[in-house]
């Protein structure tokens, strides 16, 4: 049996946002060259401005692309967990385990109908575990115009290396840092922030790529960290209000990525309809929703989208999920593309798919038999 999510009417979710916890990060990993796992900050990159007028299509010949249609599940993440769990002796205080792409899906649900989602979910010891269900190498959509959508894909990987160095300012060679149009661009490379941050009554556990530093990563856990967010998007043509209306619309997906992770600031890179970078343009992650909306009523147009109902809606569907998910098994959460809900149903009767790592499980049976098995809640 079914049970289903209704997304209308989004009025529900209107007002004061729900308690939100600020993300802290308590653990990390870095995915190499090769796109092999460490549990470690060596993929660490700092922020450094990129040069103008880059053509962002040189390099693509030598694209190193990861395979993402490879699943990886919760993999790197469950290890990562375990790990920080063997130095603190306690399980991580979470009710729900997932990617920050997953919860990115969710909170723009209400906002956001076009592409729908599918997402494999289980219940281990009390918290609920999320990832994407893959059905497939993704359909891309193709657009008419003299330039492939690979190679306009490209352009967001080739900006980040334009943007980015493998050591502070200080630490860097001048030669490196000019001659950054003419490195390899490699996507495999990747370094994760793990978190622990809270929507409302439900503790989460995230992670996701983070793609920058601005200055110093603090030596403390659980510190603020000044994250910088990389982004593409075309430039906005002047009194072209389809341009200023899409870009916007795309700030709400800046805001929910950057927002989870704790990402303080983003950089987007505007280019011209070739290829070329022309300008880039900060934007502060807690300011984008009033800015938009405030954008919108200079206009005298309607709203596209409401920060406080993103948080709360996912809040609420949040809730759900924890009532609706009570035993084992594998579930699945779906929102088909134009669905005015989200559907939640059992696809396995019994145990944990892929979804669960033997090892996790194993580390949290040796975990519980020795006392005291508390979770550590806020020392995250």
């Amino acid at each position: 049996m079914n049970a289903t999510f209704p997304i209308q009417p989004l009025g529900r979710f209107a007002g004061d946002s729900e308690p939100v916890k600020r993300p802290k990060e308590f653990a990390c990993f870095s995915y190499d060259e090769d796109h092999k796992f460490h549990l470690d900050d060596s993929s660490l990159k700092w922020y450094y401005p990129p040069p103008l007028n880059t053509d962002l299509s040189k390099g693509y010949e030598t694209f190193v692309q990861h395979d993402d249609s490879i699943d990886e599940h919760l993999d790197s993440l469950l290890e990562t967990i375990a790990s920080h769990e063997k130095e603190n002796g306690k399980p991580i205080d979470a009710n729900v385990v997932t990617w920050r792409g997953m919860m990115t899906k969710i909170m723009a649900a209400p906002f956001e109908d076009r592409d729908g989602f599918e997402m494999n979910a289980t219940l281990y010891r009390d918290c609920i575990f999320i990832e994407e269900h893959k059905i497939g190498p993704k359909q891309e959509q193709r657009f008419p115009g003299p330039i492939p959508q690979e190679v306009m894909q490209f352009w967001g990987y080739k900006f980040e290396t334009l943007c980015t160095m493998p050591a502070p300012w200080g630490e860097t060679s001048r030669e490196f840092i000019e001659s950054r149009d003419s490195h390899v661009v490699n996507n495999k490379q990747q370094y994760c922030s793990v978190v622990r941050t809270g929507l409302g009554k439900t503790a989460l556990c995230l992670g996701g790529e983070v793609d920058a530093l601005w200055d110093v990563k603090p030596t403390t856990p659980g510190q603020p960290i000044n994250w910088v967010e990389l982004k593409t998007s075309a430039e906005i043509r002047p009194d072209n209000w389809r341009d200023k209306e899409n870009f916007e619309r795309k700030l709400m997906k800046y805001w929910i990525q950057s927002f989870l992770l704790g990402v303080p600031k983003i950089i987007v890179g505007f280019r011209s309809r070739d290829g070329f970078l022309l300008r880039t343009e900060e934007f502060e992650t807690t300011a984008i929703p009033t800015l938009v909306a405030a954008s919108r009523r200079a206009a005298n147009r309607a709203p596209l989208w409401d920060g406080n109902v993103c948080i709360n809606f996912a809040s609420a569907f949040l809730d759900f999920l924890r009532h609706t998910i009570n035993d084992e098994g594998v579930w699945r959460i779906r929102r088909m593309a134009g669905s005015p809900h989200i559907e939640v149903f059992k696809v396995e009767e019994v145990g944990h798919g892929n979804i669960i790592t033997d090892n996790f499980m194993n580390w949290r049976i040796k975990l519980s038999l020795h006392k005291p098995a508390q979770p550590e809640g806020e020392q995250v």
